[in-house]
């Protein structure tokens, strides 16, 4: 079983998603013990060049063979894991980038006369989203998971499940409560 764990937090060994990514990766080891395969991308250490036009029109070689790397690495996946920060609403610039490098049409989804139809898969997706602020599931200012989820559901994957510590800057009580929630959740997979 092949898992891509993605981080893509800026904040290092103080990140809470990549905390919560580490923890949902160490709970699927434990869970399928010698027959896990993890590949890991650091979105922060190694980021991914944003779309330009020159790449999306296939004009850069060398961003065209990274491009099809990073394709391939998510196809070829059964699981997802993703540390996704909120930052200003949305998601880190550089996870957007390897957004825009999976979402390829005819190769990730397609469009037909009945509108797209994703091509990625049978995958799960573990989202492990921390949050300064509580926004809940349904907040009209959430840009980050909310767009996850179209993003995975888009390309043909719809077994999607996040793991949330929101309020983590609204004081230690707070973000303790946050984790332990997290965690059980983490636990339970």
């Amino acid at each position: 079983m092949q898992v891509l764990h993605i981080d893509s937090s800026i904040l290092g060994d103080a990140s809470i998603s990549r905390q919560l990514s580490q923890a949902i990766v160490s709970q699927l080891q434990q869970k399928h013990k010698d027959t896990l395969q993890v590949e890991y991308l650091d979105l922060a250490t190694q980021p991914i060049p944003h779309l330009t036009a020159e790449i999306l029109m296939g004009q850069d070689a060398e961003q065209a063979a990274l491009g099809e790397a990073i394709l391939q690495q998510y196809l070829r996946a059964d699981i997802i894991v993703v540390g996704a920060a909120m930052y200003n609403f949305g998601l880190p610039s550089t996870l957007k980038a390897w957004i825009d490098r999976i979402s390829v049409a005819g190769r990730s989804f397609k469009y037909t006369e009945n509108g797209p139809i994703g091509l990625a898969g049978d995958k799960k997706v573990y989202i492990a989203s921390s949050r300064g602020g509580i926004y809940g599931e349904q907040s009209p200012v959430d840009f980050q998971e909310a767009f996850l989820k179209t993003v995975f559901n888009f390309t043909g994957v719809s077994d999607i499940q996040v793991i949330r510590a929101e309020g983590v800057n609204m004081g230690d009580a707070s973000k303790q409560q946050a984790l332990e929630t997290a965690h059980q959740m983490i636990s339970a997979l």
